[in-house]
């Protein structure tokens, strides 16, 4: 019962957390679909405009940072919709073969120009319109692309002058759950090296790869805030901003899989019953550390100093933990820690050479072994 009570309030904490998500484009799609009405009764003379509103909502539809490009879509299969359906209809009249010949037509023709899935929605939608209406509806045509165009450019004039989103505010949105997962793995593969638990770490392996759904949601949030400070005046002034995360989705992504190795590595590390220096679950705790810090001062627009402090004292530790003596695998976990703080600070916004010499100058040398002269760190590999 205590199981089902948790579940009920997180269940509830999400669903409400989604609906508030979701206010901004419930907003924008109600006004879109509002104003393309009227400007579809008002300058077209219809006096039942259907085809603006649908096209409006369509367009807020698609996902956030493919507006621009679902109102073109709309637009082209609108086209190749009409053009397909008015041929036909020409020279076989209509009724139920010609309307599923024209539906064959329209998708095949759309797949082989190369058009989405949206175009091709579009294009056979529009020819079982053409078809069926076009007996009772005179010059039906002209209006449906004239009205599809208008809902489209309504929505784009909503989402762009009237509600733009706040770019940053997506974006952040949008980071926190991917750099939440990794912080949190990191942390749980941090506490299986300490209490040496591999079934620990393998479930944290587990969940870490499952990550494409927070990474898909972080590079969709990215192309939708660009988009945004493209079309709207007001968000003019966030591109810098914008920039530098866009810059960052990257070697986000790099770290993770580099994560991926690390805590793969750390299993067979304790399956294997290799030494275990204290200093390197720390290290690997900083680093979880340092992406929470990271996504902080990521969402307050703070240059991310702490963070990339933070990446440092786990590569010290990495190196510490490397000079007290490890195994085989244990040095694969040193290393994946240097190269995911060398992405990270990547990610801060350093380039990579600078990256790799300070993971270099906070690991130190490392043990030479007798007869080898000494390395210069200059001479190392990245990260």
């Amino acid at each position: 019962m205590a199981q089902l009570r948790h579940r009920g309030h997180a269940t509830l904490r999400d669903r409400i957390h989604q609906v508030r998500m979701s206010l901004v484009l419930a907003s924008q799609a109600g006004l879109a679909a509002a104003l393309s009405w009227v400007a579809a009764h008002e300058l077209l003379n219809n006096p039942q405009p259907v085809f603006a509103p649908i096209s409006a909502v369509g367009t807020l539809a698609a996902s956030v940072g493919q507006r621009l490009r679902r109102t073109i879509e709309l637009i082209i299969g609108v086209a190749l919709g009409v053009l397909i359906g008015d041929i036909l209809i020409y020279i076989f009249g209509t009724g139920p073969w010609q309307l599923g010949t024209v539906v064959l037509l329209a998708i095949v023709v759309a797949v082989f120009l190369g058009g989405s899935v949206a175009v091709v929605i579009q294009s056979a939608a529009t020819a079982v319109l053409i078809v069926t209406l076009s007996p009772s509806v005179k010059d039906l045509e002209i209006p449906r692309f004239i009205e599809s165009f208008v809902g489209g450019g309504v929505a784009l004039l909503v989402t762009a002058l009237l509600l733009p989103l706040n770019p940053l505010r997506v974006i952040n949105r949008a980071a926190r759950p991917a750099l939440d997962l990794l912080a949190d793995q990191l942390t749980e593969a941090a506490e299986a090296l300490a209490t040496r638990d591999p079934a620990r770490c393998q479930r944290a392996l587990d969940r870490l790869r499952r990550n494409q759904p927070e990474l898909d949601a972080f590079t969709e949030a990215i192309e939708g805030a660009k988009e945004t400070a493209t079309l709207s005046p007001a968000r003019w002034h966030r591109r810098e901003a914008l920039t530098h995360y866009a810059e960052a989705a990257e070697p986000v992504d790099r770290a993770m899989r580099n994560s991926g190795t690390l805590i793969r590595r750390a299993v067979t590390l304790i399956e294997d019953e290799e030494p275990i220096p204290e200093a390197m679950p720390e290290a690997v705790r900083s680093l979880a550390e340092s992406v929470r810090i990271l996504r902080h001062e990521f969402a307050v627009g703070k240059d991310p100093d702490d963070a990339r402090e933070r990446l440092m004292q786990a590569v010290c530790q990495a190196g510490r933990a490397y000079r007290e003596g490890v195994g085989f695998s244990g040095s694969v976990v040193i290393a994946q820690v240097r190269t995911a703080a060398s992405d990270l600070i990547k990610a801060s916004g350093l380039d990579q050479d600078e990256a790799n010499r300070l993971v270099r100058e906070a690991f130190g040398d490392p043990p030479r072994p007798s007869g080898q002269p000494e390395s210069n760190p200059d001479d190392q590999g990245a990260g």
